[in-house]
């Protein structure tokens, strides 16, 4: 069984609490924030109707051929 806490604690007091860490725990943190931030983005995303068109433009373009591969784009310079 897990057992869970909800804290609330003062932002310095966090910034205080990652100061001590050393550099390979700041670095799981770091990761752990960079998914979450990921997933939260994304979601949002989804809500966004001005991403979502802009998504459905590049989907669209892609599937006429209308678009560049890297290969091309490194190969023009």
């Amino acid at each position: 069984m897990i057992n869970t806490i909800n804290l609330q604690i003062t932002f310095e007091s966090l910034t205080q609490v990652i100061n001590s860490l050393d550099l390979t725990q700041k670095k799981q943190l770091l990761e752990i924030l960079e998914q979450q931030i990921f997933e939260a983005e994304e979601t949002s995303y989804q809500d966004d109707e001005e991403t979502l068109a802009e998504l459905q433009k590049v989907r669209d373009e892609y599937q006429s051929g209308d678009y560049v591969t890297l290969e091309q784009y490194l190969s023009k310079d």
